[in-house]
């Protein structure tokens, strides 16, 4: 193998190795943005519920529950 032949194959690797370090990244990346849309989506639901509990406990203060 001559030298541009090995510079090449060298190459070659080094440009395969970072497209799939790339791809990992990625990967990663949208982990994390799922993990984050789902821990917002329960902090949303956990809000919801507070706000609802709170309105009840207004209308039973109120006496409008009756």
């Amino acid at each position: 193998m001559s030298n541009n032949q090995s510079a090449g194959f060298q190459a070659g690797q080094a440009k395969g190795q970072a497209e799939e370090k790339g791809s990992q990244l990625m990967d990663q990346a949208s982990n994390v943005a799922q993990s984050a849309k789902e821990s917002v989506q329960q902090a949303g639901e956990q809000v919801q519920q507070k706000a609802q509990q709170a309105t009840e406990a207004v209308k039973d203060a109120t006496g409008m529950n009756k």
